[in-house]
């Protein structure tokens, strides 16, 4: 390949990419434009103790704060103060009794070894000393007195009574404002079990009495985490997505006022949040979409500029019958818009383009389905309606199957109608609803006309695509190859020889693209008519010279060279005249490419003394630009060389076919198509294998034996 063609081919890539990246951008404007007005949030105008209009739903989930907060205090005030019992408060406080009392046993025995060397210590020292050894402030002088007065006998009865007085006591749990209570049960038990003098009796009480204390006490870190786990579990007060927050008719409360404030139904101003998520959500879906359409279509054949437009005005016609239907819904028939027809968009994608793009597609439609038909569901997305869209166009491109003929899109209208009646009824049982037989059967209605509309949509607007965007459709192919069709009768009944060398290169040229990954219905049908110019003057082509002698026998090799080398071009203007589509004529007017015609130049070089130019013994071309025409023209040599042999066999149908793709790539007839040399290889195995299976050995029957006999 030159460097010229490369640097053809490399500015040609990058304008188509350039028209790919504006065309997907439109789309991305086009889908954006189509969900705008389902995203803008939605304002009532009215005011306190005014009537509701209709029923109000609140677009989103929020939570009263405020009403949360009470609940949470509610909650904690309900948990009970929790307190914790002091298991050792009675040996404490008992110990804290006995205490004070040796420390009086101390300082008497003092007094009594120091009675000779000092003088006695007055009672305030005494009580003064005491004080510092047991840090107890709340015993009052009288009692001190009569401790100290008493005898050791009377103060170890005395210290065992408070003692034991003082640890029975406090086993009980005792709060705060049960101190005094059980103080007087302790002084009762003390009066009824002494025999001590009243003032060392009055004593003995009023130091028990100080010694009990209370030891059933609030715990204040656990009433905290019990109050917190109480606010934890508190649910906030929310008002929830979708719910109805006055109805219609009703007063709107103060209250009721403050809760369409609340959720933003009051609001004015424009809030830009809900733009800015569409333009994401469009921005991701178009350029997985690119992203998909551009890998998986890389090695087959990516979308031409031509129908990359045709693309987008499907998908914006897609949208469009999507918001209409979205618009009947205001109707408020119940499930009419299960009636929208969006299958129609798939199938014609299909048909006009290729299957994995209308998959891709049906996804497309079916997420932008649920914000198209998001118009009184709960949220924002209505995934139920997805669902239907995705199932209904998904069976529309599988129904279609390979063959896209107009009775298949009847047919798959109707399968489409059936799939969408299952699909309402898996909806329905889904969602557990209590639904009148009256409503299932409308509902059902809508999803079965949505079927037929679809097809009804497909079939009608499918030749106005064909028409204004020369599509060459499988629908059109299949129309094409119809052995009805004026031309090809024209072929058959004035150059028959030539009809059956077409067929023949039909069958041939089909494999041999189908084998590589090239369109073989396009090869086909591009072989049937790739000789249509012969029947200007049939009998100058040898297929068609049956008991008559060769006209070019009597010609010039020039005349003879004019004669064949128009044929082409006379048929591709045949071709145009009957308006075909450019495939078809690319076919019939690439065939020959640029290639020599060597029985004529050889000839002509014979009979001539002067040097003879190639060139004008050569065709005119282009040369190949597609696989499909390459193929062609190999099939059409291939075809003409292998009916040429006596017998022929495998060995020889393979040398014949091996040494006119040798000399073609030699020559540079595919330097200008992506043919590989893989493909070519690919090709010439195919080619053999068709060509063997058609001139495979016969076995002589016994009439065919007794005839050569009779023969003989």
């Amino acid at each position: 390949m030159t460097n010229q063609i490369k640097k053809r081919l490399r500015i040609k890539k990058g304008l188509h990419n350039k028209w790919n990246f504006f065309m997907f951008g439109l789309l991305a404007l086009i889908i954006y434009a189509s969900l705008l007005s389902n995203v803008t949030p939605d304002t009532v105008d009215v005011g306190p103790y005014s009537i509701s209009p209709r029923d109000i739903q609140s677009p989103i989930t929020i939570e009263m704060k405020e009403e949360t907060l009470k609940k949470q205090n509610d909650a904690a005030d309900k948990v009970e103060n929790i307190y914790s019992y002091d298991e050792d408060s009675p040996l404490k406080q008992a110990e804290k009794s006995n205490e004070i009392f040796k420390a009086i046993e101390k300082i008497n025995e003092a007094e009594s070894k120091n009675k000779k060397d000092k003088d006695p210590l007055t009672l305030d020292q005494k009580i003064d000393q005491i004080k510092g050894m047991v840090g107890n402030d709340q015993i009052s002088p009288e009692a001190y007195t009569a401790l100290f007065n008493a005898s050791p006998s009377e103060l170890r009865n005395g210290r065992d009574l408070a003692s034991s007085v003082i640890n029975d006591t406090l086993k009980n749990k005792i709060r705060v404002d049960q101190i005094e209570f059980f103080r007087d049960k302790a002084e009762d038990k003390i009066q009824q079990n002494s025999n001590f003098s009243s003032s060392l009796k009055n004593a003995v009480v009023e130091l028990t009495r100080s010694n009990i204390i209370s030891n059933f006490l609030l715990d204040v870190d656990k009433t905290k985490l019990a109050k917190q786990k109480a606010i934890d579990e508190a649910e906030p007060v929310e008002i929830k997505e979708g719910e109805i927050i006055v109805r219609e008719g009703d007063v709107v409360t103060p209250e009721k006022f403050r809760q369409l404030k609340l959720v933003g139904l009051l609001d004015k101003e424009v809030a830009i949040y809900p733009y800015l998520g569409l333009l994401l959500f469009v921005l991701i879906l178009v350029i997985g979409l690119y992203y998909f359409i551009k890998e998986s279509l890389k090695a087959t054949a990516p979308l031409q500029k031509k129908q990359m437009l045709l693309y987008v005005i499907l998908i914006t016609f897609s949208l469009i019958v999507m918001k209409l239907t979205s618009f009947i819904d205001k109707l408020e028939i119940t499930g009419i818009f299960f009636v929208v027809p969006i299958a129609a968009g798939a199938m014609m994608i299909k048909m006009l383009l290729n299957e994995f793009t209308a998959i891709l597609s049906s996804v497309l439609f079916a997420v932008c389905a649920t914000l198209i038909f998001n118009e009184g569901s709960t949220g924002t997305f209505n995934f139920p309606l997805g669902i239907y869209v995705l199932l209904g166009c998904v069976a529309g491109i599988i129904y279609l199957g390979k063959r896209h003929l107009k009775s298949r899109i009847l047919k798959a209208g109707v399968l489409v109608s059936f799939t969408n009646i299952l699909s309402i009824l898996i909806i329905l049982l889904l969602q557990n609803g209590k639904y009148s037989p009256v409503q299932i059967g409308v509902e059902i209605g809508f999803g079965f006309l949505s079927g037929c509309l679809a097809s009804v949509l497909a079939l009608g607007l499918m030749p106005v695509f064909e028409s204004w965007f020369g599509i060459l459709s499988t629908t059109r192919l299949i129309e094409l190859s119809n052995p009805n069709h004026p031309l090809l009768r024209k072929l058959l009944i004035e150059a028959p020889g030539t009809y059956h060398h077409s067929v023949m290169v039909a069958n041939l040229s089909e494999a041999g693209c189908e084998s590589i990954g090239a369109n073989g219905l396009l090869a086909r049908v591009g072989s049937y008519y790739h000789d249509l110019g012969k029947t200007k003057r049939p009998h100058f082509f040898i297929e068609n010279q049956m008991n008559m002698e060769n006209p070019h026998e009597k010609l010039t090799p020039q005349l003879s060279k004019t004669i064949i080398i128009a044929h082409p071009y006379d048929g591709a203007e045949m071709l145009k005249e009957y308006k075909l589509p450019g495939e078809i004529i690319d076919i019939a007017e690439q065939h020959h490419g640029t290639s020599l015609l060597q029985y004529f130049y050889h000839k002509a070089v014979e009979l001539s003394d002067a040097e003879i130019q190639e060139t004008d013994f050569r065709y005119p071309g282009p040369k190949a630009q597609s696989r499909e025409a390459a193929v062609v023209g190999i099939a059409d040599g291939v075809e003409a060389a292998v009916r040429s042999l006596s017998k022929p066999t495998p060995v020889k149908i393979e040398a014949i076919i091996r040494k006119i793709i040798t000399e073609r790539l030699e020559d540079g007839q595919f330097d200008e198509c992506d043919l590989t040399f893989k493909e070519l290889n690919t090709v010439a195995k195919t080619l053999s294998e068709t060509l063997n299976g058609i001139f495979h050995s016969r076995i002589e029957y016994p009439e065919q034996q007794i005839k050569k006999k009779v023969d003989l």
